[in-house]
């Protein structure tokens, strides 16, 4: 039984690319479905496949990494909200990471979107984690 599943699928995609694996397996769930989404969309992950066997399903996500240094394209992804402390952002107060080279996922009425899609549509929201 987890606590945060969230935190526990950031800690899953840190731990698989600091030992190098291409391939990290993932307990399914809506909202991490989602943001495997955004983070294929923004060009963090190769490719993802959701499977949907037996209770719950699971998520493989096949990690990105640089063909010369073999460095990870995710530098830093990191829980933001919390829990035990749940961190709310107005849309003129959405953090920019890395002036605007990272992605702030955020948790919205419509859903799971950027930072910066959430600016443009002028809605705020709980703010999930920070990818760089």
């Amino acid at each position: 039984m987890f606590t945060d599943p969230i935190a526990d699928y950031l800690t899953r995609i840190r731990n698989a690319q600091s030992a190098g694996h291409k391939v990290v397996e993932i307990p399914a769930s809506n909202m991490k479905k989602e943001m495997t989404k955004i983070l294929f969309d923004k060009g963090y992950i190769l490719n993802y496949k959701f499977v949907d066997e037996g209770h719950q399903g699971t998520i493989k996500i096949a990690l990105r990494y640089d063909a010369k240094s073999k460095r990870p394209a995710i530098t830093k992804i990191q829980r933001v909200s919390t829990p035990g402390l749940r961190k709310y952002a107005g849309a003129g107060e959405l953090p920019r990471v890395l002036n605007g080279l990272g992605v702030c996922i955020v948790s919205t009425s419509k859903g799971l979107m950027t930072d910066k899609e959430a600016r443009q549509m002028n809605i705020g929201g709980e703010l999930v984690c920070t990818v760089y």
